[in-house]
């Protein structure tokens, strides 16, 4: 039985992959690492209310056999340039460290289609970069998901998403080929292939858009 560590557990992605981890019989505890407190009625469940401004005071609950890292933000919800390099860049790339040096063995990381550390954009650009470190520290597994545009149920409106749900709807047919990874894809299949690739020792580290679709169909 094993311990997963889950970030962003409150977010599209990581919902899903909360929900999928309690339900799986692999795991006998999550533990989830939040801003402030939550309840969550579920013997499996371990909340972590965390100061992510300085991780190293939880470098001792930062302990377990998978880490799952689902935490993103977008220019609108965190203007400030300083923030938005945290939450994007220094936070998940700090988590990673201390997974290391914990000896976690797993690490999944929600990435993007095209990311680049060498991108002219901060957001691919971060992303990128977060990929090469969780790459260089040589986890035993690791799971980098490079999803396009993202569907589900977010608890806030966004008129530009909304918008791109209906181009991609027109659009995913098209794609074909190489364009593939370019179709949208739901947030629950991207938790649901996280998980299976945790499980099933999947020998690959970098999974494109259409690569995580064809894992669980």
């Amino acid at each position: 039985m094993k311990t997963a560590l889950l970030f962003g557990s409150t977010g599209l992605v990581g919902g899903h992959v909360l929900n999928q981890l309690i339900q799986n019989n692999n795991y006998s505890k999550v533990k989830i690492f939040v801003r402030s407190s939550i309840q969550i009625n579920n013997s499996k469940i371990e909340v972590i209310q965390t100061d992510f401004n300085n991780l190293e005071k939880h470098k001792e609950e930062i302990e377990g056999d998978e880490c799952f890292f689902c935490i993103g933000t977008t220019k609108k919800n965190s203007p400030d340039k300083n923030e938005y390099q945290r939450i994007e860049l220094d936070i998940p790339k700090k988590v990673a460290r201390i997974a290391k040096s914990n000896n976690v063995k797993s690490y999944f990381f929600v990435s993007s289609g095209y990311a680049n550390s060498k991108s002219s954009g901060d957001y691919l650009k971060y992303k990128g970069l977060v990929e090469e470190e969780i790459l260089s520290l040589g986890f035993p597994q690791i799971g980098i998901m490079r999803p396009s545009f993202i569907l589900g149920n977010r608890r806030e409106f966004r008129l530009g998403e909304k918008i791109g749900i209906i181009i991609f709807k027109l659009l995913n047919p098209l794609f074909i080929g190489p364009l593939r990874k370019m179709r949208s894809i739901h947030s629950e299949t991207i938790a649901k292939a996280m998980i299976k690739i945790a499980n099933d020792n999947i020998d690959q580290k970098i999974f494109e858009s259409d690569q995580i679709s064809d894992l669980i169909k």
